[in-house]
């Protein structure tokens, strides 16, 4: 038998995100539109070029947020024999992990998230799936050990419950 746990995207709190993003787009704008002159008539080259840069970045992942809103697919799906998940840029580009290359499994406080990291050991069945940006981002070369966070952020369950939900399959 193989049991199986899909989570699914949690409407509520990805309306959060989006609501928070658009704040801050907004404020993003207000930034740019200052920085361009058009409240004081100067042109404020640094800060028009950064709020513009950051503003253009916020638009693109809100936009590929709202997008995705309507994608009904399990973000993060669990069984006896591996895992996979979508809630992170290195996560969904690793696909399927095997519970058998699991080494640990931990609970990190990174800026204002909650990540669960799985470290995996065999780094040569992985090495070759994902782009060498997201590899760097990923690979610990002192310890040769990958690092795959997973994201609560946007599933129904938080952070402690999946990290608990890991650790539960991991160690059967």
């Amino acid at each position: 038998m193989n049991e199986e746990t899909n989570l699914y995207r949690n409407t509520k709190k990805t309306r959060n995100l989006l609501l928070y993003a658009s704040g801050i787009s907004v404020l993003l704008a207000i930034a740019f539109l200052y920085g361009i002159g058009t409240f004081d008539g100067i042109f404020k080259v640094k800060l028009s070029i950064a709020s513009g840069a950051i503003l253009l970045i916020m638009l693109v992942l809100t936009f590929k947020m709202l997008a995705s809103v309507k994608d009904k697919s399990p973000l993060i799906q669990i069984d006896s024999n591996g895992f996979s998940g979508r809630t992170t840029p290195v996560a969904k580009a690793f696909g399927r992990i095997e519970w058998q290359d699991v080494t640990d499994v931990q609970l990190n406080k990174v800026g204002g998230d909650t990540l669960v990291a799985v470290t995996i050991d065999n780094i040569t069945k992985y090495e070759g799936r994902v782009s060498k940006f997201l590899w760097k981002m990923a690979h610990d070369e002192q310890n040769s050990r990958v690092n795959i966070m997973y994201s609560a952020s946007e599933v129904d369950i938080d952070a402690k419950a999946l990290y608990d939900l890991f650790l539960s399959y991991w160690k059967k």
